[in-house]
Formats: C-alpha cells, sequence, structure tokens
C-alpha cells in the first residue's frame, strides 16, 4: 500500500459548524468515490484529488492505529459504528469528527459501498478522547497495535461498557454538573441513534 505523505502539522484545530454533515461514500476497500462540497472545503482537496484515492489521505498521524482497526472490522461484519476521529486536511489543520455509516450491498449480500455522515462531535467529548488516544498512541509506537488493542480492551472492560457505549456517554455528558447521563438516558439515546439524539 501507497504510504501516505503528511504535510508538515500546523497544530490549528478546523472548526467544524454543527449544522453541516460531511459526507463521502467508498467502495469496501475505503477508496473514495464520491465527496460533498463541505468535505471538500474542510478538507482543502479539489475534487480531482480526492476520487479515487483512499479515505487514509485524510489520517491524522496523532490517531492510532487500533481505531481503524475496530472500525474495519465492524464495517466487514456489515455493523455501524460511531467512533470519533481527527482527520488531517491537505495543509496539515486538523478536525474532529464523529461518525455514521451505512452499509450497501448487492443482491448477493456482498458489500458493495460504504456511506459515511460525519459531524462535529460535542468539545467536551474531544477533551475526554483525546486524552485516551494518547495513550493509545504512546503504546503502539513502543510495543505495537496488539498490545495498544489489549490496553483499550482494559480500558473498556474497567467502565464494563463497549467502545460504542464509551463514545456515547461521553457524548451525552450532563453539561451542567459534568457527569455522565444515567442507564436509562443511554439506553434511550441508544435506541433512537446517536446521530439523531445528538444533532436533531
Amino acid at each position: 500500500m501507497e504510504t501516505m505523505k503528511y504535510p508538515t502539522p500546523l497544530d490549528e484545530e478546523i472548526i467544524l459548524d454543527p449544522q453541516e454533515t460531511i459526507m463521502s461514500k467508498t467502495n469496501p476497500h475505503g477508496t473514495i468515490e464520491y465527496a460533498n462540497d463541505y468535505f471538500m472545503n474542510i478538507c482543502g482537496y479539489e475534487e480531482h484529488e480526492l476520487i479515487g484515492k483512499p479515505h487514509n489521505i485524510i489520517r491524522h498521524p496523532d490517531m492510532p492505529k487500533v481505531i481503524f482497526k475496530w472500525l474495519w472490522e465492524r464495517l466487514k461484519k456489515k455493523e455501524n459504528i460511531h467512533a470519533l476521529v481527527k482527520n488531517l486536511a491537505k495543509d496539515g489543520r486538523y478536525y474532529w469528527v464523529i461518525t455514521d455509516f451505512e452499509v450497501k450491498c448487492n443482491e448477493y449480500g456482498e458489500i458493495d459501498s460504504l456511506f459515511a455522515r460525519r459531524k462535529a462531535p460535542p468539545r467536551k467529548t474531544i477533551q475526554l478522547v483525546r486524552e485516551l488516544y494518547k495513550k493509545l498512541l504512546a503504546i503502539e509506537k513502543a510495543s505495537g497495535v496488539e498490545v495498544s488493542e489489549k490496553y483499550l480492551i482494559g480500558f473498556l472492560e474497567e467502565k464494563g461498557k463497549t467502545y460504542d457505549e464509551f463514545i456515547e456517554e461521553v457524548c451525552f455528558m450532563d453539561k451542567e454538573k459534568e457527569k455522565p447521563l444515567d442507564l436509562k438516558d443511554l439506553q434511550y439515546h441508544k435506541r433512537k441513534g446517536l446521530f439523531v439524539r445528538l444533532f436533531r
């Protein structure tokens, strides 16, 4: 696989418009087939620079590989996953998104394409997840993805949550009391769908 060359990071965040949605469509291998205008405006690439390229063209080096490992494992099972991701723009700036996927299959039940929506996550969510990702990345650099994955599993086991449940919890922090919502609230959010509840 071709190694992506990243521009020198500017360490400057692009703040997304919470009313806008970044949309893209890829083939089952992650090659971009469509990107909406907001996607191109934020990442800074022209349409001809994105279409036909692997989606990791916008992968930020601060992202732990284990998150993408889990993401692709879930998508290959035709399951959605809400992941919090730090992406890299063409000029070296970065932006945070929360993901939502729709897996489209052909008449034989094989994955034909992946349609992704991405929006700006709550700011509190970024602060909490950024610290976890820093730890995972440091472990990966020192000992590899396998060890990083074991740490993430242990982290989630301690909390008694899956990755999705952890992301849901930090997305729905009670801003006034600065504590997670209770189990009934989380179950209600889950039934309604994370994107529906966050961006209604």
